[in-house]
């Protein structure tokens, strides 16, 4: 019983720095992201000024679409941090 209660502890553990170098990923991936969309939309508005209502609108919809990343991210950490599934598997693996 000792045994199944530290590999517990240790799929925790290691649940725990997968998911804070998940959300650092995803948070870094987005900004990067953010940068990029906006400076490219900058240079295509100093290249053509009379396209910026369309670039405009172009950056804003892939903003949405790059704002959403980090939630979806942050929605499967919460999953993997309260609702582990490894625990589960491991437990059904050694039949506690």
């Amino acid at each position: 019983m000792e045994v199944t209660a530290t590999m517990i502890a240790d799929i925790y553990s290691a649940t725990a720095i997968g998911v804070g170098v998940i959300l650092a990923a995803a948070g870094l991936g987005s900004a990067i992201g953010w940068g990029l969309i906006c400076s490219k939309t900058l240079e295509g508005i100093a290249r053509q000024p009379e396209m910026r209502p369309a670039l405009m609108t172009n950056m804003f919809i892939f903003a949405g679409l790059m704002e959403s990343f980090p939630f979806i991210i942050l929605a499967f950490a919460m999953w993997f941090l309260f609702a582990n599934p490894f625990v589960g598997a491991m437990t059904a693996a050694l039949g506690a």
